[in-house]
């Protein structure tokens, strides 16, 4: 747009109209919250009910062996396909680093 008048009270006008459509969104949307809540309905994820299972569920051995050939968690998450958080979080919470120490593999942590 130019910076002459016409140019700049159009870009106001459409500015002020995508501002009232966002508001005007925006209170639709909590009515519709308020009205499912007033039916009683419960909104949002139950409590406690997250997916029981994992993306590397079954997949045990593998990393297991991986781990023991002291691939990194970085690598392990590239051959799976997962995030090395994920691959992190599932070691921990399967104890498989413990284990790994218990069957020999000391020099690896």
């Amino acid at each position: 747009m130019g910076s002459d008048i016409n140019s700049k009270v159009l870009a106001f006008a459409f500015g002020l109209s995508a501002e009232i459509e966002r508001n005007l969104i925006s209170q639709r949307t909590k009515e519709a919250l308020a009205r499912k809540r007033a039916e009683g309905v419960v909104l949002g994820r139950p409590k406690g009910s997250k997916s029981k299972i994992k993306k590397l569920t079954g997949k045990d051995a593998e990393i297991k062996e991986l781990l023991s050939k002291k691939v990194s968690k970085s690598a392990i998450a590239r051959i799976l396909g997962v995030h090395r958080l994920t691959v992190t979080g599932f070691i921990k919470e399967n104890g498989l680093v413990f284990s790994l120490l218990l069957s020999g593999f000391a020099g690896f942590v």
